[in-house]
C-alpha cells in the first residue's frame, strides 16, 4: 500500500471518528436532556407551577390620597405589568442581554456557541428566559456537575416557558423577580428607590443603569460609591450596545453619554418613614381580617406575598404634617427637659427614693431583649446584670442625630428614661376616618405605640363627659352660675370609704363662675358639684356610648380625669361632639383588593347617638371658651412675649373658633391636648415611659405647654394646605336651641396671666 493511499485511509479513519465522536455526543445530550426532562435529576416545575410561578408580591398600603405609604412583604416587590415598562427599558435589556431575544424559543444556539467559542469573553450563553428560569426554579449550584445539570434543566424550563407565556410576560417576569438589592425587589420597586420614581418614568439614561445591575446588582450599583465609576462606565457601555442595535442614533448616544451618574436615594424598610407606628397597628388588623376572611379554596391570604392592595383612610400629606409637627415641638420640649435634669441630683426621676429608682431600672433590665437573650441562653441573672454594668460600643438616639458612645447598657437605659414621647391621632368626625397616626417619637429605639396601646391618666380632658352628662340629663345653660367654694361628697353617699374634696389649682375658692368659666379653667371643686348632679354611672354610660372601651370606675374622682384611657380612645369619643351628638366609630381601612384588584372586602363606619345635638352643641361651646379665655387661648396669642418662646411655638393667631380641652396630671406627669374644628378632631398626648419622670414645675410640664404646641404647628400645616378643606368655620348651631349659650364671654376669670399658668391639673384630698 502506498504512502498516499496509508493517508487517505487515516483519513476516513479520522473523519469516522470525528462524526462517531459528534452522533454520540449529540446522543449523549439528547439522552441527558431526557433523563432532566424526566425529573431524574431532581423535580422540574409542574404544568401548574409554569401556570403561576411562585413570585413573592408585596401588599401596599395606600392612602387615602391614593400614595402607596408603607408595605408588607419579604421582599420589596410590587409587581409591574409590560405596559408599565418603559421602551427604552426593555430595549436596554434586549441589547444588552439578548440581542435575538424575540427570534429564538428560549434558547439562542447562536450565542450560546460564541460563548463556548469564546470561553465566556465575548458574554454568556444565557438567554433572557433562562435567566428567568434560574431565578424562578433552579438556584445555585456549587461544582462543575451540578452546574451542567442545572443548564440543561434551565434549557428545559426554558423552552417550557416560551410555550407558556408570550415574550412580554417572560421579560416583565424577570425583571419584576430580580433583586437589585437594597430592599429593591422587582424593578417598580427599585425604580422608586433609586430613582424615586415610577417605572413608566424612567428615562433612557436611568434605564441603561437597570440594564448594567443585571449582570452584577452589588458591583454596578449606582448608590455605592465605591462603584459609582464602573456603573457609569457600564451604563454608557449599554447605551452604545442599544445604538448599535439601532434602538438609538448616534447624536443620541453622544448627548446620553454626556450626562451625569444622578439617583435619588429613597430607602423603603419596616422602621422608616412617617408611617411606622400606623404600620404597625395595621399588621395587627390585617391578621384579624385574614383570619376571618379565608380565599375561596379554604386558604388564607398572605400579607407579605399576595400583593395585597389595602386602601386606608390616612392621608398621606396630614400624616406627614402630623409627623413633622410631633418632632418640631418634641425636639425643642426635650432640650428643655434636658437643660433641667442637669440640676437634678436623681435625674431623670423625681418624688423616689434611691431604691425605688434601684428597683425601676431593674424591671427595664429584665424587660429588656438583652436580659432576655442573655436569658435563653443559660446565663444566670446575677451574671446578666452585671452584664449591664460594662461598657460597649453602641449608637444612641437623639434629636441631633444618632450619637456613637461609649456606654454600659445600664447608663443607656437611664439616658433613654429622659425622653419625653408624644402621641398625635386625627380623625374626622363625620366619618369616623383616622386621617392621622403617629404612635411615638422615633419607632426604632421606642415601639411602644402611645395611641392605641398606651394608657395614661387623662386628667381635664375627661371634663367634657362630666358637663355633657349634666347637660344632656338636665338641661343646663352654660350660663348658669356655681360657686368655687369647697364641695366635700360624703363618703356614705356613693359608698367610699372616705369622704371626697378636691382641691383647686392656686387654691382659689373664693367667688361664682359660669359653667363656662368653669371648665375653660378646669375648675376641680366645680366639676364635683356636676358629677354629684348626675352620679358616676351616668357618666361613665354617656362615656361607654361615646366610644370608651376601657373599664372606668364608678367613682366621682372619675371627675378629675383619674381614668386611664388610650389616645385613640379619647380622640374617638371627641368626635361625637363635633358629629352633632352622633358617634361613628373610627375605621383606619375602606377597602382590600388582591393583585389583580379585585375587591375582597369593603368598609364603613358603624354610628350610634351619644347625646342629642343640642347638648352635643353646647359642650362644644363650652370647649370654644377654653381656647377663647382658658387653659387653651395661647392658641390666640398674637405676639411672642412668653418664656422660652421657642420651646412652645409662639405665636399661633388662631382665628378660626376651636373647641378644646387640655390635661395635665398629678406631677405633671402627662399632658394632654383635644382640639376640634368641625370637620377633624385631633388629639395629642405626651409624657415620660415612667410617671416619676417629669418636668418640676407646672409651667413647662402643663397639657398647655407639652401637647398643646404640636396640635397648633399641626393644624397650621394643614391649614396652609388648601387642597385639605379643614374646615376654619364655625360649628353649625342647631335649629331651636332651647338653652342659653350666650354668656358675657366679657367676663374673664382665668387665673392665667398671659396664658403662662395652667390650672386643669388632678388636685385632691
Amino acid at each position: 500500500m502506498t504512502k498516499k493511499s496509508v493517508k487517505k485511509v487515516s483519513f476516513i479513519k479520522y473523519v469516522k471518528a470525528i462524526w462517531i465522536l459528534f452522533f454520540s455526543g449529540v446522543i449523549f445530550v439528547s439522552f441527558m436532556f431526557l433523563l432532566v426532562s424526566k425529573g431524574v435529576f431532581g423535580d422540574l416545575p409542574s404544568f401548574e407551577e409554569l401556570e403561576s410561578p411562585e413570585i413573592s408580591f408585596a401588599s401596599e398600603i395606600i392612602s387615602s390620597d391614593g400614595k402607596t405609604i408603607g408595605r408588607y412583604a419579604y421582599e420589596n416587590r410590587t409587581p409591574a405589568t409590560f405596559d408599565e415598562l418603559p421602551k427604552s427599558l426593555v430595549d436596554a435589556i434586549v441589547a444588552t442581554e439578548d440581542k435575538r431575544y424575540f427570534e429564538h424559543s428560549g434558547i439562542d444556539a447562536q450565542g450560546f456557541a460564541r460563548a463556548i467559542l469564546s470561553l465566556g469573553s465575548k458574554g454568556g450563553g444565557s438567554t433572557i428566559t433562562q435567566q428567568l428560569a434560574k431565578l424562578l426554579f433552579t438556584g445555585r449550584s456549587k461544582n462543575l456537575g451540578e452546574i451542567l445539570i442545572q443548564k440543561m434543566k434551565e434549557w428545559v424550563i426554558s423552552v417550557k416557558l416560551e410555550r407558556q407565556y408570550t415574550k412580554q410576560e417572560i421579560i416583565t417576569m424577570y425583571l419584576n423577580k430580580f433583586d437589585f438589592i437594597y430592599n429593591a425587589t422587582g424593578i417598580k420597586s427599585a425604580s422608586r428607590i433609586y430613582f424615586g420614581k415610577n417605572v413608566k418614568n424612567l428615562s433612557i439614561e436611568e434605564s441603561a443603569v437597570f440594564a448594567s445591575m443585571l449582570k452584577n446588582p452589588w458591583y454596578y450599583n449606582p448608590k455605592r460609591e465605591s462603584s459609582k465609576a464602573r456603573t457609569l462606565k457600564r451604563r454608557n457601555l449599554v447605551m452604545s450596545l442599544m445604538q448599535s442595535s439601532g434602538y438609538l442614533n448616534e447624536k443620541q448616544l453622544k448627548d446620553l453619554k454626556k450626562l451625569p451618574l444622578k439617583i435619588k436615594y429613597s430607602p423603603e424598610s419596616h422602621s422608616d418613614g412617617n408611617i411606622t407606628y400606623f404600620r404597625n397597628y395595621l399588621q395587627k388588623y390585617m391578621k384579624k381580617w385574614i383570619s376571618d376572611n379565608p380565599k375561596t379554596n379554604g386558604e388564607k391570604h398572605k400579607l407579605f406575598s399576595d400583593g395585597l392592595k389595602i386602601y386606608t383612610t390616612i392621608d398621606s400629606r396630614m400624616q406627614k404634617y402630623a409627623y413633622e409637627s410631633v418632632n418640631e415641638h418634641m425636639t425643642n420640649l426635650q432640650r428643655i427637659f434636658f437643660k433641667e435634669q442637669k440640676k437634678n441630683k436623681t435625674a431623670p426621676f423625681y418624688d423616689l427614693k434611691e431604691k425605688e429608682i434601684d428597683n425601676i431600672m431593674l424591671r427595664s433590665m429584665k424587660n429588656s431583649d438583652r436580659w432576655r437573650r442573655l436569658r435563653k441562653n443559660g446565663v444566670s441573672s446575677s451574671d446578666i446584670e452585671k452584664s449591664f454594668f460594662k461598657e460597649r460600643k453602641m449608637k444612641l438616639f437623639s434629636w441631633k442625630g444618632d450619637i456613637d458612645t461609649l456606654m454600659t447598657p445600664y447608663d443607656s437605659i437611664r439616658y433613654y428614661k429622659h425622653f419625653i414621647h408624644s402621641s398625635l391621632i386625627s380623625i374626622e368626625p363625620q366619618t369616623g376616618e383616622v386621617k392621622a397616626w403617629v404612635g411615638g417619637i422615633n419607632y426604632k429605639k421606642f415601639q411602644f405605640d402611645n395611641v392605641v396601646t398606651g394608657k395614661r391618666q387623662v386628667g381635664s380632658t375627661f371634663k367634657p363627659f362630666v358637663y355633657a352628662s349634666v347637660i344632656d340629663q338636665l338641661n343646663i345653660s352654660p350660663c348658669k352660675k356655681f360657686s368655687r367654694a369647697r364641695y366635700t361628697i360624703s363618703k356614705e353617699k356613693y359608698g367610699m370609704k372616705e369622704n371626697w374634696s378636691p382641691r383647686n389649682s392656686g387654691g382659689n375658692y373664693e367667688g361664682e363662675m359660669t359653667l363656662q368659666q368653669a371648665i375653660a379653667n378646669s375648675v376641680n371643686t366645680i366639676s364635683a358639684q356636676m358629677i354629684d348632679m348626675v352620679g358616676p354611672a351616668t357618666v361613665v354610660r354617656l362615656a361607654k356610648r361615646a366610644g370608651i372601651k376601657s373599664h372606668i370606675p364608678e367613682v366621682v374622682s372619675i371627675a378629675l380625669g383619674t381614668v386611664e384611657l388610650s389616645l385613640y380612645e379619647m380622640v374617638s369619643a371627641y368626635s361625637s361632639f363635633a358629629n352633632k351628638g352622633l358617634r361613628k366609630a373610627p375605621i383606619v381601612v375602606t377597602k382590600i383588593e388582591d393583585k389583580n384588584g379585585v375587591v375582597l372586602s369593603r368598609f364603613g363606619s358603624d354610628s350610634n347617638e351619644v347625646l342629642s345635638k343640642e347638648s352635643a352643641y353646647v359642650v362644644l361651646d363650652l370647649l370654644k371658651g377654653v381656647t377663647k379665655f382658658g387653659s387653651g387661648s395661647r392658641l390666640r396669642s398674637s405676639a411672642a412675649n412668653y418664656r422660652d418662646s421657642c420651646a412652645t411655638g409662639y405665636p399661633y393667631e388662631f382665628k378660626n373658633p376651636i373647641a378644646g380641652k387640655t390635661g395635665t396630671t398629678q406631677n405633671q406627669s402627662d399632658g394632654w391636648f383635644m382640639g376640634m374644628v368641625p370637620n377633624l378632631v385631633t388629639g395629642v398626648w405626651a409624657g415620660a415611659e415612667d410617671r416619676a419622670v417629669h418636668f418640676e414645675g407646672i409651667y413647662y410640664g402643663q397639657g398647655a405647654t407639652m401637647a398643646l404646641p404640636t396640635w397648633a404647628i399641626y393644624m397650621r400645616k394643614c391649614y396652609a394646605d388648601s387642597s385639605l378643606n379643614i374646615s376654619d368655620q364655625d360649628f353649625e348651631r342647631p335649629e331651636n336651641l332651647n338653652v342659653r349659650i350666650d354668656c358675657d364671654d366679657d367676663i374673664n376669670l382665668s387665673t392665667q396671666e398671659n396664658g403662662s399658668s395652667d390650672s386643669d391639673y388632678i388636685e385632691f384630698e
